[in-house]
């Protein structure tokens, strides 16, 4: 009778994939996971950050809004704006044409703290990038169309 090899131990690199579809994969995310550590405000999770990213890009929301685009529930994302309001990172105000209706905005501390998280990412991958040869810099940059349309998609 054979045995099933023992887990990999915590913290150890498990063995490589021989699908290349499903090592890319991995790739992409290890490297998309590596960037989503470099953020700015003190225990700000990744939902939260989200938020604040739609926000800054899209400006004012309503919570069901934001719920719809972040693909999570309405009682979810108000545990989320609420979280983020104590943290003095977002504010909800009443809209002035309909009672029922409340908009959440960025407070300066949010938009800060969604600058920093841009400074550090953009800081982290080009000193990535620098330690690349010019070889490997041009194989990346030969990528880029892919990579966009992959992420576009």
């Amino acid at each position: 009778m054979t045995t099933a090899p023992p887990p990999p131990l915590p913290g150890s690199t498990p063995p490589a994939s021989t699908d290349p579809d499903e090592e890319l994969r991995v790739l992409i995310q290890k490297l998309a996971r590596r960037i989503r550590n470099e953020r700015g405000g003190e225990g700000i999770t990744d939902s939260q950050l989200g938020v604040l990213w739609l926000l800054t890009s899209e400006g004012r929301s309503t919570p069901g809004q934001l719920a719809e685009r972040e693909r999570v529930s309405a009682p979810a994302m108000n545990r989320t704006i609420n979280a983020l309001e104590s943290a003095g990172l977002v504010a909800r105000t009443p809209s002035d044409e309909d009672a029922r209706c409340v908009w959440v905005t960025l407070t300066d501390e949010g938009e800060q703290v969604v600058a920093e998280t841009r400074r550090l990412r953009t800081q982290w991958f080009h000193d990535r990038l620098d330690e690349l040869s010019d070889d490997e810099r041009a194989a990346l940059e030969a990528a880029r169309p892919v990579l966009r349309k992959l992420a576009d998609s």
